[in-house]
């Protein structure tokens, strides 16, 4: 049985790599359902910090608490998204994968997260594929020259 959460991740991370950005998605659970969810946009509205998981957060809209939820998310965070993780107090984060992109799970794990990695082959493809066709603009995405 696939989890929602994870399929909603995976279902946006698709969607924004149909919209010509970068196939990146998340979502932000509460007691198994889907409070938000949400794909990196960075290209698609010209904005930097429009993360996957800051999309997937900005779709839930405020919440009283985050120490009740799990974040979803397709590709390992970068610093960025840990750091939000990390300031919402977040507990869990699920990932995609982290062969593509290490990501800061050594932070996250260090601040008390528990850190579930998949490994899912849909996300690793998407993203060796992004990175190959794309080079300049996975480099733009993780700020490297």
């Amino acid at each position: 049985m696939r989890d929602p959460g994870f399929e909603a991740a995976v279902g946006a991370a698709m969607e924004g790599g149909r919209e010509g950005g970068v196939p990146i998605g998340a979502a932000l659970v509460r007691g198994g359902e889907v409070i938000g969810v949400g794909h990196n946009e960075r290209v698609q509205a010209g904005d930097p910090t429009a993360h996957g998981e800051i999309s997937a957060l900005r779709d839930a809209g405020r919440q009283r608490t985050y120490r009740d939820t799990v974040l979803y998310t397709t590709l390992a965070p970068c610093a960025m998204c840990a750091g939000t993780v990390i300031q919402f107090k977040i507990p869990k984060v699920v990932v995609g994968e982290d062969r593509t992109f290490p990501g800061e799970l050594d932070l996250l794990r260090s601040r008390g997260v528990e850190v579930v990695v998949l490994d899912d082959e849909r996300c690793i493809g998407a993203m060796a594929d992004f990175q190959r066709a794309h080079p300049d603009l996975w480099a733009e995405d993780i700020a490297q020259d």
